[in-house]
């Protein structure tokens, strides 16, 4: 699949790089990065318009000095720049996540393989690490599992090597989708069932003991009563996607879904949290 970048200065502060990626998302960008000077939004060369494009006002400033770039990525430049900057990450001493062009560790529990493609969740950011950790320190044996936003897949099948007895993966985007599928067969997986779609597929779903949504603020704070009904009594959602300025509006919208805080973790001003469903 071929994509267009849009490239721009990184914004100054952390809400501005929060609203854009909101607003690119809005418009059919499904994958951002950030590096230490600009702020890259990716989307599927046939979902490119450039007169949507031309019509986030929020890009006028960026337009006006010439600083917006747009660019054609092919599918094969895509995939050998992320197999060229792709390196293994430790969780803990038991959690390898690796490409399949690197090694294996026999030494730990928990060998995850990602094929390295555009879905975001390849245990390289804050977010996905903190989540792999918080599953890492919990029991998960027996347990129904959902995993909202699943990007890669990688918190899927590590739940599914915790041997939770079944994992639901759900991601809106198709590039998400069919890349936790291919994930899912190269660690030999057999109880994860991968749907694409968003909140709505969950709708008339009550059962589920813990659900995973590494998503952004905004998704959470709109679904947060759909994760909360998809909840048995006396179970978990994993949160993360958000800053720690933002953990306060996620913890009272969840507490007004009968969610109650527990704890959370923090690295380079992301969190990842557990909150509890109260027992009706």
């Amino acid at each position: 699949m071929n994509y267009f970048r849009v490239i721009v200065p990184i914004p100054d502060l952390s809400e501005d790089i929060e609203v854009l990626t909101a607003l690119m998302a809005m418009n059919g960008y499904d994958s951002f990065e950030e590096t230490s000077s600009e702020f890259i939004a990716y989307i599927p060369e046939d979902d490119y318009d450039e007169g949507k494009l031309l019509d986030i006002e929020y890009l006028n400033k960026y337009r006006l000095d010439k600083s917006l770039k747009t660019e054609f990525v092919p599918d094969k430049n895509w995939n050998e720049l992320w197999e060229s900057n792709y390196p293994s990450v430790y969780i803990t001493e038991n959690c390898l996540v690796r490409a399949p062009f690197h090694d294996s560790d026999e030494n730990v529990a928990y060998d995850i393989i990602i094929k390295p493609k555009m879905a975001f969740g390849t245990a390289h950011h804050e977010t996905t690490s903190m989540m792999l950790e918080l599953i890492l320190k919990n029991d998960l044996f027996g347990k129904k599992v959902l995993d909202i936003g699943c990007g890669s897949g990688v918190l899927s099948v590590l739940a599914s090597m915790k041997k939770a007895s079944s994992v639901i993966a759900v991601d809106i985007d198709k590039w998400s989708f069919q890349n936790t599928l291919e994930n899912i067969a190269i660690n030999k997986i057999t109880n994860i069932h991968v749907i694409q779609g968003g909140a709505e597929v969950i709708k008339d779903v009550n059962d589920f003991d813990i659900i995973f949504a590494n998503i952004n603020k905004n998704i959470l704070l709109r679904d947060i009563k759909c994760y909360s009904d998809a909840l048995v009594d006396g179970g978990f959602v994993y949160f993360s996607g958000f800053y720690s300025k933002d953990l306060k509006d996620i913890t009272e919208m969840a507490k007004t879904n009968n969610l109650e805080y527990l704890h959370n973790l923090e690295n380079n001003d992301w969190v990842a949290c557990v909150f509890k469903k109260h027992i009706i």
